[in-house]
């Protein structure tokens, strides 16, 4: 008894109301500064209304932490409270980053070497001054409980009044909150910790709704048109993109030379082309979907057969060699490699590997096609933060380059330069590709199309990578770049005029249009095929158009 009393007695003691509003105000101030900027901006010229939403933010984040001052509870819940707040707002506050379901899901098949470039040294410090050790604080006071009804009567005395404030409030300024709300419905989306733990409970709370699912079979109907004359394989190679964003493409009037060699090949550039998502986890299953993106969903995702389905509905042989991240369920049905299982010390460094793996086998597996086939080539492309380490010297064009996942410790156009040395990589796998492709021309007819899943924020408005919202992402992120090459046997066996899809491409585009582009560049008739969505069959020749539905 006496020890306990001896332990007791170092420790500080603090009421249960009075912890609560502590952490309360810690978490606003320190975890919240990109909230408060956006709401002092959106609300110029309504200072009165900003004052009052300040005060009903303070009053229901403290209500909030009020109501779970139970005991054994208290302490375990603001804690955890405060490491959210203050993790979220490390990626919200340098990255612009919005911490969405999309975001968690995201995050939860992301790969430990992804992870790695995002945890680094500097959060660690951060986590350990703003997180770890507040909470060794919270973990260390006494905190003095009264009796049930008493400390229900005392918790009802602090959340009434707020609960009353953040009514008055409301219903006071409800114009201006209703305007500000309507016009810029991101700023709620940066309060830490309500909306990444409330993204994170609704992902959790959905998870199950996409577990064993049945997959519904489409266009099995699926048949390929025979080609202009017997000949070779039909070849389509396509080069699935990462976060490489449109306006940095020289072939799309970048000021910069970044495509020498795609130019130099004679590719179709498609300069005003939109992704389906912001993000990888979205944006690979949705325009390998048939849906567009309004009507796509993860769940159809899950549930319908993709390209690769349909492909394989009409004999035609799908393989996917992938660098990046994963699939996101769309190659589940097809021959699959992932290129960093090999750690071939060549490429591939501490899980990571440059994307001239994917040309490393891709002789063989050209010389050994034996029909119609396609081989999707999955970037890692200019996946960030860590730019320097998507591309090796010989396409380090432009210095000097930041050479640190934390962009903080790099000037603004080193970022850019490092970035765009990613795209000059690409160039250059995508020319490779063309070559390989040309070296066997007496045994297939081959094509490319590249197509990137989404773009990239570079400090725009204080924004960095990707997986903005999409009502609310900057163009930086939906803006991307898609390139299209027809060998001569190719647009011979299948009847394409090479002008006429150049001059097709000049009009806006979209991954709407993959799913059934790629249908008709290898002239697979099915009922599922939108000839409305095909960029390449209304430049058929007519004896070999394919039938519109």
């Amino acid at each position: 008894m006496a020890t306990e009393q001896k332990t007791a007695s170092w420790r500080p003691a603090v009421g249960s109301i009075t912890l609560a509003v502590i952490v309360s105000l810690y978490i606003l101030i320190v975890a919240n500064y990109t909230f408060w900027s956006r709401a002092y901006v959106y609300f110029d010229g309504h200072r009165l209304a900003c004052a009052g939403f300040v005060a009903g933010m303070i009053a229901l984040t403290v209500a909030i932490a009020v109501t779970v001052s139970v005991k054994y509870l208290m302490k375990p819940v603001l804690i955890l409270l405060l490491l959210a707040a203050v993790a979220a707002a490390w990626f919200t506050d340098r990255f612009g980053t919005i911490i969405d379901r999309e975001m968690i899901r995201n995050a939860a098949v992301t790969t430990s070497s992804e992870a790695g470039h995002l945890i680094t040294g500097k959060f660690m410090l951060y986590m350990l001054l703003a997180g770890v050790l507040p909470s060794l604080l919270i973990a260390a006071v006494r905190i003095v409980h009264r009796s049930f009804p008493s400390k229900f009567l005392h918790n009802m005395a602090v959340i009434v009044p707020c609960i009353a404030l953040i009514a008055i409030v409301g219903m006071g300024f409800y114009p201006t909150y209703a305007a500000v709300g309507r016009i810029h419905r991101d700023m709620m989306m940066t309060i830490n910790p309500h909306f990444p733990i409330g993204s994170a409970i609704y992902y959790t709370a959905t998870y199950g709704d996409n577990l064993n699912l049945v997959r519904q079979p489409i266009g099995t109907d699926a048949h390929q048109l025979p080609p202009a004359a017997p000949g070779k394989p039909r070849v389509l190679v396509i080069v699935a993109g990462e976060t490489a964003r449109g306006k940095e493409f020289s072939l799309a009037g970048y000021g910069r030379d970044t495509n020498p060699e795609m130019k130099a090949r004679g590719v179709t550039f498609f300069p005003d082309v939109t992704s389906c998502g912001t993000e990888t986890a979205v944006s690979i299953p949705c325009m390998f979907s048939v849906y567009q993106r309004g009507q796509y969903s993860y769940r159809k995702g899950l549930t319908t057969d993709d390209l690769t389905d349909v492909l394989g509905h009409a004999k035609v042989d799908v393989e996917w060699w992938d660098n990046d991240t994963g699939t996101y369920g769309v190659a589940d049905r097809i021959k699959y490699k992932y290129m960093p299982d090999t750690r071939d010390p060549r490429f591939c460094k501490d899980g990571e590997c440059l994307d001239t793996i994917l040309l490393d086998k891709l002789d063989d597996w050209l010389a050994n096609v034996k029909g119609d086939s396609v081989l999707v080539l999955h970037q890692l492309g200019s996946h960030g933060p860590a730019y320097y380490l998507r591309y090796p010297d010989s396409a380090r064009r432009f210095t000097p380059d930041c050479r640190a996942a934390d962009f903080a410790t790099c000037k603004p156009e080193e970022v850019t330069n490092a970035y765009d040395n990613t795209i000059v990589m690409t160039d250059q796998v995508i020319a490779a590709v063309i070559d390989k492709l040309k070296a066997h021309r007496d045994q297939l007819a081959g094509s490319m199309l590249y197509l990137s899943d989404h773009g990239e924020s570079l400090g725009e408005n204080g924004i960095y990578l990707h997986g903005a919202p999409y009502f609310i992402a900057p163009a930086e992120q939906t803006h991307v770049p898609m390139a299209l090459w027809l060998s001569d046997e190719f647009a011979s066996e299948t009847r394409l005029d090479t002008a006429c899809i150049a001059e097709r491409a000049r009009h806006p585009a979209s991954h709407d249009n993959m799913f059934h582009s790629v249908l008709g560049l290898m002239q697979v008739e099915t009922s599922v095929r939108d000839a409305s969505l095909d960029l390449v069959s209304p430049c058929r020749k007519p004896a070999d158009r394919l039938a519109a539905n």
